[in-house]
Protein backbone atom coordinates (compact mmCIF):
# COMPACT_ATOMS: atom_id res chain seq x y z
CA UNK A 1 0.00 0.00 0.00
CA UNK A 2 1.12 3.37 -1.05
CA UNK A 3 1.44 5.48 1.72
CA UNK A 4 2.42 9.07 2.71
CA UNK A 5 4.51 10.67 0.89
CA UNK A 6 4.49 8.13 -1.83
CA UNK A 7 6.23 5.38 -0.13
CA UNK A 8 4.76 2.13 1.55
CA UNK A 9 4.89 1.88 4.89
CA UNK A 10 6.24 -1.26 5.49
CA UNK A 11 8.63 -1.56 2.00
CA UNK A 12 10.53 1.14 -0.41
CA UNK A 13 8.64 2.11 -3.27
CA UNK A 14 10.11 1.94 -6.62
CA UNK A 15 10.27 5.00 -9.65
CA UNK A 16 11.80 4.92 -13.05
CA UNK A 17 15.32 5.48 -11.68
CA UNK A 18 15.06 1.99 -9.31
CA UNK A 19 13.85 1.53 -5.91
CA UNK A 20 13.31 4.97 -3.74
CA UNK A 21 14.66 4.71 -0.11
CA UNK A 22 12.25 5.41 2.54
CA UNK A 23 12.77 7.69 5.03
CA UNK A 24 15.57 5.82 6.76
CA UNK A 25 15.17 4.67 10.64
CA UNK A 26 17.99 5.31 13.07
CA UNK A 27 20.44 2.78 13.76
CA UNK A 28 20.34 3.40 17.73
CA UNK A 29 18.61 5.33 20.38
CA UNK A 30 19.56 8.35 20.21
CA UNK A 31 19.99 9.61 16.98
CA UNK A 32 17.70 10.96 13.83
CA UNK A 33 16.81 11.03 10.47
CA UNK A 34 18.30 12.68 8.17
CA UNK A 35 14.66 14.78 7.97
CA UNK A 36 15.29 15.25 11.81
CA UNK A 37 12.18 12.95 12.03
CA UNK A 38 13.44 11.41 15.84
CA UNK A 39 11.10 8.61 15.71
CA UNK A 40 13.69 7.29 17.98
CA UNK A 41 14.71 9.77 20.14
CA UNK A 42 15.88 8.45 23.97
CA UNK A 43 13.30 7.91 26.55
CA UNK A 44 9.14 8.41 25.58
CA UNK A 45 6.12 9.06 27.29
CA UNK A 46 6.64 6.26 29.64
CA UNK A 47 9.56 6.91 30.57
CA UNK A 48 9.99 10.67 31.11
CA UNK A 49 6.63 10.00 33.82
CA UNK A 50 5.57 13.69 33.32
CA UNK A 51 2.80 15.11 31.46
CA UNK A 52 3.28 18.24 28.86
CA UNK A 53 0.80 21.01 28.11
CA UNK A 54 -2.20 22.89 29.37
CA UNK A 55 -3.79 21.33 33.06
CA UNK A 56 -7.00 23.88 32.80
CA UNK A 57 -8.05 26.74 30.16
CA UNK A 58 -10.82 29.32 30.48
CA UNK A 59 -13.18 28.99 33.59
CA UNK A 60 -16.01 26.30 33.82
CA UNK A 61 -18.98 27.28 33.09
CA UNK A 62 -21.55 26.53 36.71
CA UNK A 63 -22.74 23.81 35.14
CA UNK A 64 -19.73 22.00 33.72
CA UNK A 65 -18.09 23.26 37.21
CA UNK A 66 -21.18 20.60 38.82
CA UNK A 67 -20.46 18.45 36.73
CA UNK A 68 -16.89 17.45 37.88
CA UNK A 69 -17.49 18.58 41.16
CA UNK A 70 -20.40 15.49 41.56
CA UNK A 71 -20.53 13.38 38.50
CA UNK A 72 -16.97 12.76 38.11
CA UNK A 73 -16.37 11.40 41.32
CA UNK A 74 -19.17 8.81 40.42
CA UNK A 75 -17.45 7.54 37.33
CA UNK A 76 -13.80 8.03 38.00
CA UNK A 77 -11.56 5.63 37.43
CA UNK A 78 -10.20 3.88 40.84
CA UNK A 79 -7.39 5.68 41.92
CA UNK A 80 -5.56 2.64 42.85
CA UNK A 81 -5.86 -1.21 42.28
CA UNK A 82 -6.74 -3.20 38.76
CA UNK A 83 -8.69 -1.43 36.28
CA UNK A 84 -11.36 -3.92 35.12
CA UNK A 85 -14.80 -4.17 33.79
CA UNK A 86 -15.44 -6.20 36.30
CA UNK A 87 -14.82 -3.63 38.81
CA UNK A 88 -15.70 -0.75 36.52
CA UNK A 89 -19.34 -1.75 35.55
CA UNK A 90 -19.83 -4.80 37.84
CA UNK A 91 -19.54 -7.44 35.06
CA UNK A 92 -17.21 -8.58 31.93
CA UNK A 93 -17.78 -6.74 29.41
CA UNK A 94 -15.94 -5.57 25.91
CA UNK A 95 -13.44 -2.60 26.99
CA UNK A 96 -12.23 0.12 25.12
CA UNK A 97 -9.76 3.00 25.97
CA UNK A 98 -9.08 6.37 24.95
CA UNK A 99 -6.07 7.86 25.16
CA UNK A 100 -6.64 11.28 25.46
CA UNK A 101 -10.56 12.27 24.73
CA UNK A 102 -10.15 15.84 24.10
CA UNK A 103 -13.60 17.07 24.22
CA UNK A 104 -15.30 13.27 24.35
CA UNK A 105 -17.55 13.38 21.36
CA UNK A 106 -16.17 10.69 19.82
CA UNK A 107 -16.09 8.60 23.24
CA UNK A 108 -19.62 9.38 24.06
CA UNK A 109 -21.11 8.61 20.40
CA UNK A 110 -18.92 4.61 20.70
CA UNK A 111 -20.44 4.49 24.05
CA UNK A 112 -23.93 5.16 22.69
CA UNK A 113 -23.28 2.96 19.78
CA UNK A 114 -22.49 0.30 22.21
CA UNK A 115 -24.37 0.39 25.14
CA UNK A 116 -23.01 -3.53 26.55
CA UNK A 117 -19.50 -2.11 25.90
CA UNK A 118 -17.30 -0.53 28.51
CA UNK A 119 -15.49 2.81 27.90
CA UNK A 120 -12.33 3.80 29.76
CA UNK A 121 -11.41 7.95 28.67
CA UNK A 122 -8.26 9.82 30.01
CA UNK A 123 -7.18 13.44 29.13
CA UNK A 124 -5.34 16.07 31.63
CA UNK A 125 -6.88 18.45 30.16
CA UNK A 126 -9.70 19.66 32.36
CA UNK A 127 -11.82 21.41 29.84
CA UNK A 128 -12.16 18.45 28.19
CA UNK A 129 -12.86 16.23 31.03
CA UNK A 130 -15.71 18.90 31.72
CA UNK A 131 -16.79 18.70 27.89
CA UNK A 132 -17.10 14.89 28.29
CA UNK A 133 -18.72 15.25 31.27
CA UNK A 134 -21.70 17.08 29.89
CA UNK A 135 -22.17 14.23 26.83
CA UNK A 136 -22.17 11.31 29.82
CA UNK A 137 -24.82 13.11 31.84
CA UNK A 138 -26.99 13.68 28.92
CA UNK A 139 -28.38 17.02 30.01
CA UNK A 140 -29.43 19.34 27.28
CA UNK A 141 -29.28 22.63 28.50
CA UNK A 142 -25.43 21.70 28.89
CA UNK A 143 -24.75 20.54 25.20
CA UNK A 144 -26.30 23.54 23.78
CA UNK A 145 -26.36 23.52 19.44
CA UNK A 146 -24.52 20.65 19.31
CA UNK A 147 -27.10 18.08 20.88
CA UNK A 148 -26.78 15.52 23.26
CA UNK A 149 -26.73 11.73 24.37
CA UNK A 150 -28.75 9.81 26.46
CA UNK A 151 -27.15 9.39 29.90
CA UNK A 152 -24.20 6.77 29.52
CA UNK A 153 -23.63 4.09 32.69
CA UNK A 154 -20.99 2.92 30.09
CA UNK A 155 -18.25 5.08 30.74
CA UNK A 156 -15.83 6.18 32.55
CA UNK A 157 -13.58 8.68 33.25
CA UNK A 158 -9.50 9.23 34.66
CA UNK A 159 -8.84 13.02 34.93
CA UNK A 160 -4.73 12.65 34.29
CA UNK A 161 -2.27 10.53 32.93
CA UNK A 162 -3.46 7.86 30.43
CA UNK A 163 -0.56 6.07 31.16
CA UNK A 164 -1.13 5.38 34.53
CA UNK A 165 -4.22 4.05 34.14
CA UNK A 166 -3.26 1.68 31.20
CA UNK A 167 -0.91 -0.22 32.46
CA UNK A 168 -3.01 -1.44 35.73
CA UNK A 169 -5.75 -2.48 33.32
CA UNK A 170 -4.79 -6.57 32.90
CA UNK A 171 -2.70 -7.75 29.82
CA UNK A 172 -5.37 -9.00 26.85
CA UNK A 173 -8.06 -7.12 28.66
CA UNK A 174 -8.78 -4.59 25.71
CA UNK A 175 -10.75 -4.60 22.77
CA UNK A 176 -10.09 -1.42 21.18
CA UNK A 177 -7.35 1.54 22.20
CA UNK A 178 -7.85 4.80 20.27
CA UNK A 179 -5.14 7.83 20.03
CA UNK A 180 -7.22 10.35 18.05
CA UNK A 181 -5.32 13.77 16.95
CA UNK A 182 -2.96 14.09 19.77
CA UNK A 183 -0.79 16.90 20.41
CA UNK A 184 1.64 16.70 17.75
CA UNK A 185 4.66 18.12 19.28
CA UNK A 186 6.06 19.03 15.65
CA UNK A 187 9.76 20.21 16.92
CA UNK A 188 12.07 17.28 16.83
CA UNK A 189 13.19 17.80 20.20
CA UNK A 190 10.10 17.41 21.61
CA UNK A 191 9.74 13.95 19.68
CA UNK A 192 10.44 11.82 22.60
CA UNK A 193 7.23 13.34 23.96
CA UNK A 194 4.95 12.07 21.40
CA UNK A 195 2.35 9.40 22.64
CA UNK A 196 2.78 7.24 19.44
CA UNK A 197 6.12 5.60 20.51
CA UNK A 198 8.08 2.50 21.11
CA UNK A 199 6.88 2.56 24.84
CA UNK A 200 3.10 3.60 24.57
CA UNK A 201 2.83 1.55 21.26
CA UNK A 202 4.29 -1.65 23.50
CA UNK A 203 2.14 -1.36 26.31
CA UNK A 204 -1.26 -0.83 24.22
CA UNK A 205 -0.07 -4.13 22.18
CA UNK A 206 0.39 -5.95 25.87
CA UNK A 207 -2.91 -4.50 27.27
CA UNK A 208 -5.29 -5.25 23.64
CA UNK A 209 -6.29 -8.55 23.45
CA UNK A 210 -5.56 -10.76 20.18
CA UNK A 211 -7.61 -9.52 17.25
CA UNK A 212 -8.08 -5.73 19.34
CA UNK A 213 -7.86 -2.95 17.22
CA UNK A 214 -5.71 0.23 17.60
CA UNK A 215 -7.16 3.28 15.84
CA UNK A 216 -4.96 6.43 15.50
CA UNK A 217 -6.10 9.59 13.41
CA UNK A 218 -4.18 12.55 12.51
CA UNK A 219 -3.91 15.90 10.63
CA UNK A 220 -0.66 16.50 11.58
CA UNK A 221 2.26 15.31 8.45
CA UNK A 222 5.08 15.18 10.84
CA UNK A 223 3.16 12.93 13.32
CA UNK A 224 1.71 11.06 10.18
CA UNK A 225 5.35 10.25 9.28
CA UNK A 226 6.52 9.34 12.80
CA UNK A 227 4.18 7.48 13.44
CA UNK A 228 4.60 5.33 9.89
CA UNK A 229 7.90 4.50 11.22
CA UNK A 230 7.17 4.15 14.71
CA UNK A 231 4.69 1.39 13.59
CA UNK A 232 6.83 -0.27 11.42
CA UNK A 233 9.13 -1.15 14.04
CA UNK A 234 5.85 -3.12 15.75
CA UNK A 235 4.91 -5.13 12.57
CA UNK A 236 5.68 -8.50 15.13
CA UNK A 237 2.35 -7.20 17.05
CA UNK A 238 0.26 -5.58 14.77
CA UNK A 239 -1.26 -6.19 11.21
CA UNK A 240 -2.31 -2.55 9.39
CA UNK A 241 -5.76 -3.09 7.78
CA UNK A 242 -5.54 -0.71 4.73
CA UNK A 243 -6.13 -2.69 1.80
CA UNK A 244 -6.57 0.32 -0.90
CA UNK A 245 -4.57 3.64 -0.85
CA UNK A 246 -7.41 5.33 0.02
CA UNK A 247 -8.40 3.27 3.15
CA UNK A 248 -6.29 6.41 5.05
CA UNK A 249 -7.62 8.97 3.90
CA UNK A 250 -11.23 8.48 4.51
CA UNK A 251 -13.07 7.43 7.95
CA UNK A 252 -14.01 4.43 8.56
CA UNK A 253 -18.33 3.74 9.59
CA UNK A 254 -18.19 3.49 13.64
CA UNK A 255 -15.39 6.34 13.99
CA UNK A 256 -17.27 9.22 15.23
CA UNK A 257 -15.70 12.72 13.95
CA UNK A 258 -13.93 14.70 16.85
CA UNK A 259 -14.07 18.41 17.48
CA UNK A 260 -10.44 18.28 16.44
CA UNK A 261 -10.84 16.56 13.09
CA UNK A 262 -13.65 18.89 12.41
CA UNK A 263 -11.80 22.02 12.78
CA UNK A 264 -8.60 20.57 11.14
CA UNK A 265 -10.87 19.69 7.86
CA UNK A 266 -12.32 23.40 8.14
CA UNK A 267 -8.65 24.76 8.04
CA UNK A 268 -8.45 22.89 4.96
CA UNK A 269 -6.24 20.00 6.72
CA UNK A 270 -6.29 16.43 5.41
CA UNK A 271 -6.70 13.78 7.85
CA UNK A 272 -5.41 10.10 7.62
CA UNK A 273 -7.18 7.50 9.61
CA UNK A 274 -5.27 4.22 10.55
CA UNK A 275 -6.26 0.58 11.87
CA UNK A 276 -3.99 -2.42 13.19
CA UNK A 277 -5.20 -5.33 14.33
CA UNK A 278 -3.56 -6.71 17.66
CA UNK A 279 -1.29 -10.16 15.85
Amino acid sequence: MQGFCGFNAFAAPQDANGPRIAPALPARPGTANARGMTAYKSGDPTTLNRLYGRAKGKPLRAGQQDLVDHLLPQIAVPAEGPVTAARLFGFDRPLHFEIGFGGGEHMAARADMLPDHGFIGAEPFLNGVAQALVHVSGDPHLAGKGGTHPPLANVRIHHGDALEVLRRVPDGALSFVYLLHPDPWPKARHAKRRMMNDGPVDLIAAKLKPGGEFRFGTDHPIYLAHALMVMRRHRHQFEWLARTADDFLVRPGGWPETRYEAKARAQGHEVWYFRWRRK
